[in-house]
């Protein structure tokens, strides 16, 4: 009786790997989705405010753009949350993955201070 629990046991474990495996993979997707649009929406204001000054005489420096420290803190801010919940979920390592990816983008966001 003590094998059949242990072959359960063995094929419920490699399923877990699975379902965290493709798990990793979607949140990475999802993750790299709202960073690109990050990345699109800070090039597209960048434009707009290349072609607003070129008609404009300097009056003195311009203001401080807060646009990347708050846009990549809010990805940073999401990415964190996603950790926290898969590690309460039990998804220790993807939730390590986001926590570590969560770093990477809270230092990029504290480099882009104006």
């Amino acid at each position: 009786m003590d094998m059949p629990e242990r072959a359960d046991r063995q094929h419920s474990d490699g399923g877990d790997a699975l379902t965290a495996g493709c798990l990793l993979l979607l949140v990475l997707v999802a993750d790299a989705a709202a960073g690109f649009l990050v990345v699109l929406l800070l090039a597209v204001r960048g434009l707009g405010r290349m072609g607003a000054g070129s008609g404009q005489t300097p009056a003195g420096s311009l203001p401080a753009d807060w646009a990347p420290l708050l846009c990549f803190g809010a990805l940073a801010l999401a990415v964190g949350a996603t950790g926290v919940l898969l590690l309460r979920l039990g998804h220790r390592f993807t939730g390590a993955v986001q926590l570590v990816f969560c770093t990477v983008l809270a230092c990029h966001a504290l480099g882009s201070w104006p």
